[in-house]
């Protein structure tokens, strides 16, 4: 049996190993002409897809790149007002350990025999148990797989449903090597996320493995359009920066602080969802995975939900691999259940940062009375 996955995130590429693990042919399908041709992103917090990485074999070379101290966690107010302080000891269990996002896809890859993955394929189309991508390329699958993200193509052969607005924009920026270009800053964020909520927008870092720390400011209850709307330059970064210093005035002079020395990376970007609870009926030959099945508010459940999804669909992949209707069926149903409760606790969560009393309400859900 053949099975053609189509992308290269987190969940295509830990459903491609837990086939490899089990004899099942696949290849991977990715849009990118290569491993490295663009960022990745920032910190993942890696829960319960340790669970994933474990049937994939790799939890001792996860625990190895994984960061512990990434657990710490600062909470403050807009004003400066510290509310909370978790410092992770030493010897603390590696519960929820943070890992940058391209460290655990390197790993990933590297897990893989040589060409599994397909660099600079984009899919157009798929039908009759043949898949189209760009340059006339082709090829013949058992089951199609997608899982190319929050804009999935593949996506479209299942249901008609498209990611929507939340409501919520966030702006990336980012200090390299911080620890020697700004000291003070570095102690101030210090080893994990740094958290700072108020009314209608938020600001947060968070240190990575090489050294950088992100910055996202986000900006809730905006319209669909603000990027365009919002005056702010985005392409000039000197003078985006400098307006998004007025948008948090009155704040803290830390925190402006912060977006003053920012490099000029600046990367806005729309933050969108699938319905919660999106089903659809199960079609033999073809699949979803990952954002492109429940595209979820970026809270820390859509890399560990599709890191399962990944080992979930292989192992029962491997276990009917005479049937593998039924066997898509059974992970689809499982896959509905666990993914549309952890839409609900993200969905739960993105309405708390959005409160007028998000830091406080925040504090109450990390210490409940």
């Amino acid at each position: 049996m053949t099975v053609a996955i189509v992308g290269a995130g987190l969940g295509g590429l830990t459903l491609a190993r837990v086939l490899h693990l089990n004899g099942i042919d696949a290849a991977v399908y990715e849009r990118d002409s290569s491993r490295g041709a663009r960022g990745q992103g920032g910190m993942l917090d890696i829960h319960s897809g340790q669970r994933a990485l474990r049937e994939a074999g790799l939890i001792d070379r996860f625990h190895a790149i994984a960061r512990p101290e990434g657990q710490d966690m600062r909470l403050l107010e807009p004003d400066g007002t510290l509310l909370l302080r978790e410092d992770t000891p030493d010897d603390a269990p590696s519960a929820r350990p943070e890992v940058d996002r391209a460290d655990l896809r390197g790993l990933l890859l590297d897990s893989l025999p040589e060409h599994t993955v397909r660099w600079g394929h984009t899919f157009e189309s798929a039908g009759h148990g043949r898949a189209h991508f760009s340059g006339g390329r082709s090829t013949t699958y058992e089951l199609l797989v997608g899982a190319d993200g929050a804009e999935s193509r593949v996506r479209a052969l299942l249901t008609d449903a498209r990611p929507a607005h939340t409501g919520q924009h966030v702006v990336e920026l980012g200090i390299p090597d911080i620890d020697r270009t700004h000291p003070g800053l570095a102690a101030m964020v210090g080893r994990g996320n740094y958290w700072v909520l108020g009314d209608g927008q938020s600001l947060s870092a968070q240190r990575n493995g090489d050294g950088r720390v992100r910055v996202y400011l986000s900006f809730y209850r905006t319209t669909a359009d603000w990027i365009a709307t919002s005056g702010i330059p985005f392409d000039d970064p000197a003078a985006a920066r400098t307006r998004l210093i007025e948008e948090f005035a009155g704040w803290d002079p830390r925190f402006t602080a912060l977006i003053a020395a920012c490099d000029d990376t600046v990367r806005p970007r729309s933050i969108t969802t699938l319905p919660i609870g999106l089903t659809w009926p199960s079609t033999p030959g073809i699949t979803l995975l990952g954002d492109a099945a429940h595209l979820m508010p970026p809270v820390g459940q859509g890399a560990n939900m599709a890191l399962l999804d990944g080992a979930r669909l292989g192992l029962a992949l491997a276990t009917r691999p005479d049937d593998f209707p039924a066997a898509v069926r059974d992970f689809e149903r499982e896959m509905f259940d666990r993914t549309g409760a952890a839409a609900r606790m993200s969905a739960d969560m993105q309405e708390l940062l959005t409160a007028p009393d998000a830091a406080r309400r925040m504090l109450a859900f990390f210490q409940p009375a």
